[in-house]
């Protein structure tokens, strides 16, 4: 048994994923299986790191140090081969803030905004909310079902609606691509063609299967590196994501200079006090339970797929690459999309997020969280297979 098999009791924690569970999936005493929130505790190291600040007792304004740049800077040449000066770095709230100040620093010709669904679907919630157009080149599969960008898609929809921004998923969610140099060359090349600004949500990028790699868009785009705003975070690395810090990797000086002046304007510059003092407990000292969390992770997978290939008779599992999540097709065994999440949730009492939130694309799939202990995946899967027997 690891740290990982260990059930932690959430509920009353104030938990989205647990506490909000059944009021947002209109069900009772579901197990969830949905949101990007891992169910593990984080590395002791972090721990200590956090009770030690506690213990000090006092929590005011605070900043970010030298310390502090200095993690992500090591954490991502050490990890990924990536060289990243102090000055690109610019801290956030979060991913998603960051998208969405972003979007709001664009001048107001920029209304079309590209995107590859299906896809994270904040990506869409930004641009809509913020008055700008979705334009989706979307995503394929080839004959494996494997996903793949249709690049004359991609050009068509960049020239046909005078596209100046186009915001990537890498590795993207929720179809657990990783996606390879000559994909990221070919992306570049169009993109530098039409002068679109890039920006490349990056943080699932320490999140990989054995035998994939991630490549930090900036190593290889050489000369149009100033055209790219990377947005990472430890938040999905090491499940940090509520205590609100993420790392947007911003090499260009102007750009950078009215992103933050954006933070300014919405009062958005200074973190919490816990948030610095974890991630740098985590870029320093918890390479090591990366590792093992992945390792787990990928033995979450294999078990449900050989729990799917036995017991789940029609549903398709789309092989990951990297992310914890993963994309399921249930289309075979059922073609109404929301007769099918019906009876996950009514029937099975599980909630998987629901594959139409990533676009239209995403109809008749959901993705599902592998996470969480084994314990907690195979009850959810046994729900679900007892649920299709009934039908």
């Amino acid at each position: 048994m690891t740290s990982f098999d260990i059930i932690h009791e959430r509920k009353g924690t104030g938990s989205e994923k647990w506490d909000m569970c059944d009021t947002l999936f209109k069900g009772e005493d579901l197990l969830p299986l949905w949101v990007a929130d891992m169910d593990f505790r984080v590395p002791e190291q972090i721990r200590q790191a956090l009770h030690k600040r506690i213990d000090h007792g006092i929590f005011g304004y605070s900043t970010y140090t030298d310390s502090t740049y200095q993690s992500v800077i090591n954490w991502f040449s050490s990890r990924h081969k990536w060289t990243i000066e102090k000055d690109w770095i610019v801290f956030s709230p979060g991913v998603v803030p960051a998208i969405n100040i972003l979007i709001q620093s664009l001048p107001s010709t920029d209304d079309a905004i590209l995107i590859q669904r299906p896809v994270y679907y904040p990506f869409m919630k930004v641009i809509e909310s913020n008055g700008r157009r979705v334009v989706s080149s979307s995503l394929v599969q080839d004959s494996s079902g494997r996903y793949v960008m249709d690049f004359d898609d991609l050009e068509s929809k960049i020239e046909e609606n005078g596209v100046k921004t186009f915001i990537l998923c890498s590795p993207h969610n929720p179809v657990g691509r990783v996606w390879q140099e000559v994909e990221l060359s070919r992306l570049l090349e169009v993109c530098r063609k039409h002068d679109v600004l890039i920006i490349s949500d990056e943080i699932h990028c320490d999140l990989i299967y054995r035998g994939h790699r991630h490549i930090p868009l900036q190593t290889i785009a050489k000369d149009y590196r100033d055209n790219i705003i990377t947005c990472t975070a430890p938040s999905k690395t090491f499940n940090l994501a509520g205590l609100q810090t993420s790392n947007i990797i911003i090499p260009d000086k102007i750009k950078r200079k009215k992103f933050r002046l954006a933070l300014l304007q919405n009062a958005l510059m200074d973190p919490n006090s816990l948030g610095p003092v974890a991630m740098e407990a985590a870029y320093n000292n918890c390479a090591w339970w990366v590792d093992e969390l992945m390792l787990y992770i990928e033995e979450n997978l294999n078990f449900l797929k050989e729990f799917v290939k036995n017991r789940l008779p029609g549903v398709r599992v789309i092989e990951p690459e990297g992310t914890y999540l993963l994309w399921l097709d249930f289309r075979d065994v059922n073609p109404d999309h929301e007769e099918m999440t019906r009876l996950l949730i009514e029937k099975a009492g599980v909630a998987p997020d629901p594959g139409q939130i990533f676009g239209e694309e995403g109809n008749g799939f959901h993705r599902l969280n592998l996470a969480c202990p084994r314990e907690l995946l195979e009850k959810g899967l046994e729900r679900i297979s007892e649920a299709l027997n009934q039908e």
